[in-house]
C-alpha cells in the first residue's frame, strides 16, 4: 500500500505543448515508456457518495492487463495526495460482476491514450504522463509514490518536489479534479 502524490495540468493555450514538455523531459534525462490505451470504468458505492468523500473505485484495462484500484480521500489541499490500493485482476468482466453483485454501479468510463516518462528528480522516482483524454483534451500528470506510513513532512516534501518539476516543465495551473470529475462536470454543464 502506498500514498500517491500527484499533480495534473491541462495543456491549453497558456501552457507548453506536449512536444515542448517531451523535449524538456528529455533534457532532464527521462526515459520514455510505451504508449498505451487505457479504459477506466469508475463505480459508485451503494451507500456512500464517493464524490463527497473524494474516493474512487475503478477497473482499469490497459492493453491486456486489468487492475482494480481504490483511491482514498485526499490528504492535501494542493496536490492529489491519497492512499492507493491497486492490484492486477484476471478478468475485468468478473470483477465488474462481483462489484455489481455487491451493489456498486458503473458511473462512467474514461478513455485515454497515455504516454509515460520516468525520471529521477530531486532524488525521487517520478512518473510524468501525457494523457490524451477522450472528450477532454491533453493533460500532463506528475506523480510519485511514498510509503503509506509516511509522515506529513514527507508528503509535503514529495508535493514540493512535484511542484518544482512542474515549474521546470513550464506547468503552472494544476487541476485537482479527476478526469472522471471533469467529464461529469462537462456533461452536466
Amino acid at each position: 500500500m502506498t500514498i500517491e502524490v500527484e499533480l495534473k495540468f491541462p495543456l491549453d493555450g497558456d501552457s507548453p505543448t506536449a512536444e515542448e514538455i517531451i523535449a524538456r523531459l528529455q533534457k532532464l534525462g527521462s526515459h520514455a515508456g510505451l504508449q498505451r490505451q487505457q479504459r477506466d470504468c469508475y463505480y459508485s458505492h451503494p451507500v456512500r457518495d464517493f464524490a463527497e468523500t473524494d474516493e474512487a473505485l475503478r477497473i482499469r484495462i490497459s492493453d491486456s492487463v486489468s487492475r482494480l484500484t481504490y483511491k482514498g480521500p485526499l490528504l492535501d489541499s494542493v496536490a492529489k495526495t491519497r492512499r492507493e490500493l491497486e492490484f492486477e485482476i484476471a478478468s475485468s468482466k468478473q470483477a465488474a460482476s462481483l462489484l455489481e453483485a455487491l451493489g456498486f454501479h458503473p458511473v462512467r468510463e474514461v478513455l485515454k491514450q497515455r504516454h509515460p516518462f520516468l525520471l529521477t528528480y530531486d532524488s525521487r522516482e517520478i512518473e510524468v504522463v501525457i494523457d490524451e483524454v477522450q472528450n477532454l483534451g491533453t493533460f500532463v500528470e506528475v506523480e510519485t509514490l511514498i510509503g503509506e506510513d509516511a509522515e506529513e513532512s514527507e508528503r509535503t516534501a514529495a508535493r514540493n518536489c512535484l511542484l518544482s518539476l512542474a515549474a521546470e516543465l513550464g506547468l503552472s495551473r494544476s487541476e485537482r479534479r479527476s478526469y472522471l470529475g471533469l467529464l461529469l462536470d462537462h456533461s452536466a454543464g
